[in-house]
């Protein structure tokens, strides 16, 4: 259910969504905030990461991006991109230290003189050439270290994937949350179950161990790592990010694709453009004709001095 309350500044009744942390009186235009107790799966934002894009410059990139291809459906032109809108899109921020025991294989190159026979003016000669070999061995061992700063959704509205495709956001432009930063702006609660995005972020935090453990490989090369990795401190905290986003429409008979900006960096991230089969075909019809009016004219002219029927 949702939430009402009265609007601070002319008393008119609001009601909030279930998942709605703020909201704009449509009697005054003030803003509204309400701080709902928090619980297990629904805890209170701790940190928040301001808008730095104005509206104007993510409507310009959404516009560029609905023009932007050769093959782009045409109805991309027309989109409403006046219907962009900015929003808070809750996240949990996910820090560990660990431990990881790893193996792997280790590659030493070293260089050889070999030499090679070859015949020249049908004598043989015998050169020689310097070739890489590497040699492996075995290692095992122990590495600790951090997994931090991974952002994983807790809003059932953005899917994962989406605002790693956004990322990344600056936490250098963190700041504690209070409700005056998102007054004004639409908010959202955690829609998603605490534990599964726990889960999402313990699976990019063992990720990021193996890029780390990757490149802390000694040698020149490596191959067949494999490693454990047990938390041993974890830090969770819900953090509100800035998105704008916008939903295009292409056609009427087809759902519209959403579209998001990174409100602090300007990072466009959006589902697969659809294509204008017309435009294709043409596309291919041009080619076809540009490469095989040649050679039909060449064989009706060979057909012709052979005295051959049209």
């Amino acid at each position: 259910m949702g939430t009402h309350l009265a609007c601070e500044s002319c008393g008119a009744a609001l009601e909030l969504g279930e998942a709605q942390r703020s909201t704009i009186c449509p009697f005054c235009a003030s803003p509204s905030v309400v701080e709902r107790p928090a619980t297990h799966d629904r805890p209170t934002p701790r940190f928040a990461i301001g808008f730095a894009v104005p509206r104007e410059h993510a409507q310009s990139s959404v516009r560029a991006w609905a023009r932007k291809g050769l093959f782009r459906h045409s109805g991309l032109d027309a989109a409403d991109i006046a219907e962009l809108r900015g929003a808070y899109v809750p996240a949990f921020l996910y820090s560990a230290a660990g431990e990881a025991e790893f193996t792997a294989r280790i590659g030493e190159n070293y260089q050889v003189t070999e030499t090679y026979t070859v015949t020249v003016n049908g004598k043989t000669q015998i050169r020689t050439r310097t070739v890489t070999k590497t040699e492996w061995r075995s290692l095992a061992g122990r590495w600790a270290g951090y997994a931090s700063d991974i952002l994983v959704t807790a809003s059932r509205g953005i899917a994962n994937t989406e605002l790693e495709a956004l990322e990344p956001y600056d936490m250098r432009s963190i700041r504690r949350y209070t409700p005056a930063l998102i007054s004004g702006w639409i908010a959202e609660d955690p829609t998603m179950d605490q534990g599964q995005c726990l889960e999402l972020a313990r699976g990019e935090a063992g990720a990021e161990v193996g890029r780390r453990l990757g490149a802390f490989m000694p040698g020149d090369k490596h191959d067949s790592l494999q490693y454990g990795w047990r938390m041993t401190a974890e830090s969770v905290d819900l953090v509100l990010v800035p998105v704008w986003i916008v939903a295009v429409r292409h056609r009427a008979d087809k759902p519209p694709l959403r579209v998001l900006v990174n409100g602090l960096s300007g990072k466009l991230a959006s589902a697969k453009k659809p294509l204008s089969w017309w435009k294709i075909a043409l596309a291919i019809a041009i080619v076809l004709a540009v490469v095989g009016g040649p050679i039909l004219l060449v064989a009706l002219y060979g057909a012709l001095m052979r005295g051959g029927a049209l």
